[in-house]
């Protein structure tokens, strides 16, 4: 068994409010755990309403596979147009 991890600094431009960033990141990370079925949640920067720190785990019988599955979940945030990503990190546990 592999675990991997997918740290990522989300920049919302167009959020006017924390209610604004909640919307958008329920949406966003309700999106991510059904496509690609893992485990996501907001891990930092909550009281800050144009920024989100998010953290991805993929655990799976092959590494490459999940090294697959989080390049796949970094590529459907960049396509997102409500959030802009900042730094991100993967990395095996």
């Amino acid at each position: 068994m592999v675990i991997h991890l997918l740290q990522a600094e989300l920049i919302l431009s167009e959020s006017q409010s924390l209610k604004d960033k909640r919307q958008i990141l329920r949406s966003l990370l309700a999106h991510l755990r059904s496509d690609f079925n893992i485990s996501v949640s907001e891990v930092g920067a909550q009281d800050k309403w144009q920024r989100a720190e998010i953290a991805a785990v993929v655990v799976s019988t092959d590494s490459s596979f999940a090294d697959q599955v989080l390049s796949q979940v970094v590529n459907h945030i960049e396509s997102d147009p409500r959030v802009e990503l900042g730094q991100f990190t993967t990395e095996p546990l």
